[in-house]
């Protein structure tokens, strides 16, 4: 059911029509005695999820009795980005999402199953995980809030990605990513129907129907003069409510570009983006408009790691950005790749697979170790003399020497391509 649905490319949805909805909605809902909060972590920041949160409590007040961010294998909140991003929902209202334990399996998809959707590449039974507070907390309504836009795993962030990558567990998640990127990261990004959600979508059809899941979906866009907007708000308990929002994420956050991209300059933002596991969104969203050939120059000021997990992090490390076909081969040889297939899946979604160079500029990584993954390396100080981010607009630059630049200012709220390569 469609409890609220509201939002176009030409609007401009404000805080507090943020709210009215969300309580329109809820009012719908009707009283509840427990409810559990699926917001995500401040790496969505952007999405609204925090606000909306808070809405959330404000509504229920003492009935909000749990907040679990579906951080997957992200590191969990600190103090100060909780506050940040959550304001004053109490601290201990708040449980942290422990991916390799605290896990219940609610069924699973068979292999023949992911067999077919991925086209024989892959012949595992696929566990349909999640958190225990999920599972058997007892809640009356469990809310999974947070933002649909283009992603590099699941084709469309959100609905139950958000349940089962979200608060799933080790193999769940791992399973998810490596499905994907085998199967081809540009056949899924921008596409609402593909494997990775047909199994996501059997899981919640076959073993989550009984669980009193509403999703809340924004969908956020970067205006012509640099802020971003919300553009739309879904609210309901079906896929209904995430294909409105997809269709949605497809008119505002996708750009087609006229011809493919020599070189293109990417901005991550300090407090949004810490790692190369997320900050490889520049790389993910902006391949399909790269030329052969090209470059792509990543600006991190806050990179200081791989993986947000320890054990992630060294598995980067140890083996690069080598290319899907050498990945896979790593995966057959090596034990810890292979127990760790949400990394090698990264590592596959990390590599230009030689068609275009990556520099990267970071604010805490040597050149050694970004060099040591396969990346080339430039400092952050001159990398910004050249292309300095407060004098660049978004999309195409021109340089006082003459050299073209596209300029992409937040990779997280966007996907971008030319036609040859996304439709083929």
């Amino acid at each position: 059911m469609l409890y609220y649905s509201g939002g176009s490319a030409t609007t401009r949805i404000t805080d507090q029509e943020l709210c009215e909805g969300l309580h329109e909605a809820l009012a719908k809902i009707g009283p509840r005695e427990k409810v559990l909060a699926l917001p995500p972590d401040i790496t969505r920041a952007h999405s609204r999820a925090g606000l909306l949160t808070q809405y959330v409590y404000d509504h229920f007040g003492s009935s909000l009795t749990d907040v679990l961010p579906a951080i997957g294998t992200h590191a969990a909140l600190s103090d100060t980005e909780r506050v940040e991003m959550f304001g004053s929902i109490p601290a201990d209202l708040f449980r942290v999402h422990r991916f390799r334990s605290e896990m219940t399996t609610l069924g699973e998809v068979p292999s023949s199953f992911i067999q077919r959707v991925s086209e024989g590449r892959l012949s595992f039974r696929w566990p349909a995980q999640v958190n225990k507070l999920v599972a058997e907390g007892g809640h009356d309504l469990i809310l999974s809030v947070g933002q649909v836009v283009p992603h590099e795993v699941i084709g469309m962030a959100n609905y139950n990605k958000n349940v089962f990558v979200g608060t799933g567990g080790t193999e769940a998640i791992d399973k998810s990513h490596y499905l994907g990127a085998v199967y081809g990261m540009e056949r899924i990004m921008g596409r609402a129907n593909n494997p990775v959600r047909q199994v996501l979508n059997y899981a919640h059809r076959e073993f989550a129907t009984h669980l009193p899941l509403v999703f809340v979906h924004t969908v956020v866009a970067l205006e012509q003069d640099g802020t971003l907007a919300v553009k739309g708000l879904y609210i309901g308990d079906d896929e209904e409510c995430f294909l409105k929002a997809a269709e949605l994420s497809l008119q505002v956050n996708f750009t087609m570009v006229d011809r493919p991209l020599t070189k293109v300059v990417v901005y991550l933002d300090p407090q949004e983006f810490r790692s190369t596991w997320v900050g490889n969104k520049s790389i993910f969203r902006t391949r399909m408009a790269i030329a052969d050939g090209g470059e792509l120059v990543v600006l991190a000021p806050g990179v200081k790691d791989f993986g947000e997990d320890t054990e992630i992090d060294a598995l980067i490390r140890r083996y690069g950005y080598v290319g899907s076909e050498r990945v896979l081969a790593l995966v057959e040889a090596k034990d810890d790749l292979r127990a760790n297939l949400s990394a090698a899946a990264h590592l596959i979604h990390g590599s230009s697979e030689g068609r275009f160079s990556v520099t990267y500029c970071p604010g805490h990584l040597t050149r050694e170790e970004v060099e040591g993954v396969g990346f080339r390396h430039e400092t952050l100080n001159e990398a910004t003399k050249r292309y300095d981010p407060a004098r660049l607009t978004d999309g195409y630059n021109t340089l006082p020497d003459g050299e073209e630049i596209y300029f992409v200012s937040n990779p997280a709220v966007g996907l971008w391509a030319h036609t040859d390569r996304f439709n083929a």
